[in-house]
């Protein structure tokens, strides 16, 4: 029997170590079961007491170089890619402790992550999972860069990515993920984050980037890729838009039933339609289903990549 319209936790803690992007310091994460309707919390394990950083959009502060939780003066960032493993396994309650102000970079990606959910087991819990349902368009825009999310009977994201530059010339610029056709773990997750070489060089010199490498991101110079085997797939660079996209609309603090589309959209614009849809009531409705069955294919197909 189907269980897909059950919420989800880990089976067993685990936990991993990396590098930060910014700081390159050494960090330490753990991942443990958490309680139904607990939803995804963080917690800094370095700071007194520790602190928890629910992960809601309410909660995002900046999000000029990654996404960063907030808890009163304390700081939390980079979640996006381990925020993408848990939506895209339909992870529902997690508490993350982590040693620093940073999430591990692991290699750029959400597939070390993925690894480590699929490692310490995933288990249907005893409450319904509650999904977003989106019932008219929202959008918000900045200059020619668009976010939207529609109403939609599953999950589909598109988006479309546009650089003055040789090197995506010659990779594909759009595409779209429909959830009940396509794997999250290999179409999605292994989509490596990437950057300029010049604006490594900048953040560098402003004391940011500091664990950054060819090990953890595709970086491109005037006229090529430097890492020495290229890009993973011809798609990589807005697949791994579309991999942002999925962690920070899974602020909105469910699994979303819509249809997203972003236009050279970011996390800050993501946030803020994920704050504008949220503020407008009548934009959405939180449902639940009473068989696994009855569940849309999206998230049917997801409970056994999580499995």
């Amino acid at each position: 029997m189907s269980t897909a319209n059950l919420q989800q936790t880990l089976r067993n803690s685990i936990g991993a170590t990396g590098v930060a992007l910014h700081t390159g310091r050494k960090v330490n994460l753990s991942l443990h079961p958490a309680e139904v309707d607990t939803g995804i919390v963080f917690k800094r394990t370095d700071l007194p007491g520790g602190v928890n950083f629910p992960a809601r959009a309410a909660a995002v502060g900046n999000t000029q170089m990654a996404t960063s939780l907030c808890s009163g003066e304390n700081q939390l960032s980079t979640i996006e890619h381990l925020m993408a493993a848990l939506s895209g396994l339909g992870i529902d309650n997690v508490v993350v402790e982590v040693d620093g102000g940073e999430l591990p970079i692991m290699d750029g990606s959400a597939a070390p992550f993925v690894f480590l959910l699929q490692s310490a087991g995933v288990v249907a819990q005893s409450s319904s999972k509650k999904f977003l349902r989106v019932l008219r368009p929202v959008s918000v825009s900045d200059g020619d860069a668009s976010a939207t999310l529609s109403p939609y009977e599953g999950f589909q994201l598109s988006y479309t990515l546009e650089y003055d530059h040789p090197v995506f010339a010659a990779h594909a610029h759009t595409a779209t993920v429909e959830f009940s056709s396509t794997s999250f773990v290999k179409e999605v997750s292994r989509a490596r984050t990437f950057g300029f070489l010049a604006d490594f060089e900048k953040l560098r010199d402003l004391n940011l980037a500091q664990g950054g490498s060819l090990d953890n991101a595709v970086v491109v110079d005037d006229s090529k890729i430097l890492n020495e085997h290229g890009l993973r797939a011809r798609d990589e660079f807005v697949k791994h838009k579309i991999l942002d996209a999925i962690g920070d609309l899974y602020r909105l603090g469910f699994s979303t039933l819509g249809g997203f589309h972003g236009h050279k959209s970011g996390h800050g614009l993501n946030n803020q339609l994920v704050r504008k849809l949220l503020s407008e009531p009548d934009s959405y409705e939180i449902v639940t289903f009473d068989q696994g069955d009855q569940v849309p294919e999206a998230y049917a197909r997801q409970s056994t990549e999580a499995a």
